[in-house]
C-alpha cells in the first residue's frame, strides 16, 4: 500500500507559489484546515485565488490571508461574517465570485469526478447566470457551469491514516468531502493519523485514491464562530 504521509505541514505544502488557485475545506469555521492557512500565511504567497464557502472571520481561517493582502480573487458563497472581506470587496481591493452555495459544492464535485462542466437549475434568469450557456430540459432551464481548476485542495479531516482514507466528524463534514480530489494535488491534515487497517473500512467517507499527502495536524484551536447562550433567570 502506498504511504502518503508526510512529517509536517511544510512538506505537505512544498510546490505553493505566488498565483495558484487553491480550494479550503470547511463551513465558517467548522472543519477547516488551520495547519495549511497558518503555514500559508508564514509562507507569505500572493496573487491567491481561492475557492471556500467563506472566508472565516477577521482574526481567524481565511480572514488571516486577507489581513495580509494574499489573496486577490474569492470564490464563495458567504461573506457575513468577515468584516475585512466586506471592506475589501466594496473597495474592489478583492475580487469576488459569489456562487449559490449548491453549485459550489456541485462544481467542486465534477472536478473530482472528472466531469468539465455541469447544468444547474440554480441562477437562470438572475446576475449568476449572465454570458453563461443555458438549455432547457424537459421544460426546465438549466445554466452550464464549468468545474473548478485547482492546483492545490487542503482539507481538514478528523482520522485518516498513511494511505489516505479519510474519515470527518460531525459537521465538518461538509466541504471538504467534495474537494478531495478536486484539484491536481489534495492535502489532508487529521488530528489522528493511524495506520492502514486500524479503520473500520464501512465507516471510511473519502478513500486514499483521493490523497495525495496527508499528515497529522497539531494546535487546533476549533473556534465557535458565533456562540448562541441562554440568559439564566
Amino acid at each position: 500500500m502506498i504511504s502518503k504521509t508526510v512529517n509536517n505541514v511544510a512538506e505537505a505544502l512544498e510546490g505553493v507559489h505566488d498565483g495558484m488557485t487553491f480550494m479550503l475545506g470547511g463551513f465558517g469555521l467548522s472543519g477547516i484546515p488551520e495547519n495549511a492557512i497558518s503555514e500559508l500565511v508564514r509562507l507569505n504567497i500572493k496573487n491567491l485565488t481561492c475557492i471556500s464557502n467563506n472566508a472565516g472571520v477577521d482574526d481567524f481561517g481565511l480572514g488571516l490571508l486577507l489581513q495580509k493582502k494574499q489573496i486577490d480573487k474569492m470564490v464563495s458563497s458567504y461573506v457575513g461574517e468577515n468584516a475585512e472581506f466586506e471592506r475589501q470587496m466594496l473597495s474592489e481591493e478583492l475580487e469576488v465570485e459569489l456562487i449559490p452555495q449548491g453549485t459550489l459544492a456541485a462544481r467542486c464535485q465534477a472536478a473530482q469526478q472528472g466531469f468539465p462542466a455541469i447544468y444547474t437549475p440554480a441562477g437562470y434568469g438572475t446576475e449568476v447566470a449572465m454570458g453563461k450557456e443555458t438549455r432547457e430540459f424537459d421544460g426546465k432551464m438549466y445554466v452550464l457551469e464549468e468545474a473548478f481548476k485547482a492546483d492545490f485542495a487542503f482539507i481538514k479531516a478528523w482520522k485518516g491514516d498513511r494511505a489516505g482514507n479519510l474519515i470527518f466528524k460531525g459537521t465538518a463534514r461538509n466541504f471538504n468531502p467534495v474537494m478531495c480530489g478536486a484539484a491536481k494535488v489534495t492535502v489532508v491534515e487529521v488530528e489522528e493519523l493511524v495506520e492502514p487497517g486500524e479503520l473500520d473500512p464501512n465507516f471510511i467517507h473519502i478513500p486514499g485514491i483521493f490523497v495525495q499527502r496527508i499528515f497529522e495536524g497539531k494546535d487546533y484551536e476549533k473556534r465557535i464562530e458565533k456562540r448562541t447562550v441562554r440568559t439564566v433567570v
